[in-house]
């Protein structure tokens, strides 16, 4: 798997002091999940962010900022950010902490298992 490791190693520092943080290569690249739910990923040399579907119109119009589209399909809620958009500390950190917010009210995708009679 192609990821930036060196973008990796920031969110990681970012993370550090947050519990409940595992990591998983998916989606050809690494994703960051907290309290089992995605919240950022890398793929390739860009940050993925899963924010909250109503920030979504207003944060394309910044900088190194677009709409996921993996799958060939807009999705909306899920960004991606260039190296122009998060060149400084204060734009990473702008980045992350939309997708920290967003994550304390998002659904989680962790399936559970149903009690046996």
């Amino acid at each position: 798997m192609a990821y930036d490791e060196h973008l990796a190693n920031r969110v990681r520092e970012k993370f550090v002091e947050l519990p409940n943080v595992t990591e998983k290569e998916m989606m050809g690249g690494l994703t960051f999940m907290f309290n089992d739910k995605m919240c950022v990923g890398i793929i390739k040399d860009e940050l993925m962010c899963r924010i909250d579907p109503e920030l979504h119109e207003t944060v394309i119009e910044k900088v190194g900022c677009r709409t996921m589209d993996f799958t060939k399909r807009p999705m909306k809620g899920y960004i991606m950010i260039d190296e122009n958009g998060m060149k400084s500390q204060t734009d990473f950190d702008f980045w992350i902490n939309l997708a920290l917010d967003f994550n304390k009210k998002a659904k989680s995708s962790k399936k559970h298992k149903k009690p046996n009679p």
